[in-house]
């Protein structure tokens, strides 16, 4: 046996003994046609004290996992003075049970896809415009507040959550349905 040919197949044959494919399909991918990831939020998404009209982001998503249940979106930012993995952050939105051909969301979801927890204060379910602070006094003209809207691929549906739009799932209880259910995320931030 010629030990050469062998280890030009291994990465085949161990993809193959994993059960997976083996070429790896592309990764689950977020964009928003007006979030430049990374970039200032656009100000007519901004909340009305900043003349936005605080309605959600148009979002749109490629490549969810062939194995995929549902899909659920988390938009959040960790207040100055937390730390992530230690404390839970501000949550601005929180969708589950998107069906998992979903591809997109158009602006304010309309269609009002998936189902919705508590907003940033606990007062009504659904979105939550970003209407962070302005700094009584600061050096740059920079946003000051980083954002983060994370897209998952699950392997089930979330059956402990309600079928429903909810204001008792906060960013703790949706976060804990998914433990372990997660397949693939993607993240896109923004500045505010």
């Amino acid at each position: 046996m010629k030990i050469a040919p062998l280890i030009a197949v291994a990465p085949i044959l161990i993809g193959l003994a994993a059960g997976g494919p083996a070429f790896a399909q592309d990764a689950l991918t977020l964009t928003s046609p007006e979030i430049a990831s990374g970039a200032a939020l656009p100000g007519d998404l901004k909340c009305s004290r900043d003349n936005g009209d605080g309605v959600s982001p148009p979002l749109a998503w490629t490549n969810v996992p062939e194995a995929t249940q549902s899909l659920a979106l988390i938009m959040f930012h960790y207040p100055k003075g937390t730390v992530e993995g230690v404390n839970p952050p501000s949550q601005y939105w929180l969708l589950w049970n998107i069906p998992p051909n979903t591809t997109a969301m158009p602006r304010g979801n309309p269609a009002s896809v998936g189902d919705e927890g508590s907003d940033k204060d606990g007062n009504a379910t659904g979105y939550t415009p970003p209407c962070s602070p302005k700094p009584w006094f600061s050096f740059s003209s920079k946003p000051e507040h980083e954002y983060f809207i994370e897209l998952f691929a699950l392997s089930a549906p979330l059956e402990t959550l309600p079928s429903h739009d909810d204001l008792s799932v906060n960013w703790a209880a949706l976060t804990t349905a998914m433990a372990g259910k997660v397949i693939a995320s993607s993240r896109l931030s923004f500045w505010n």
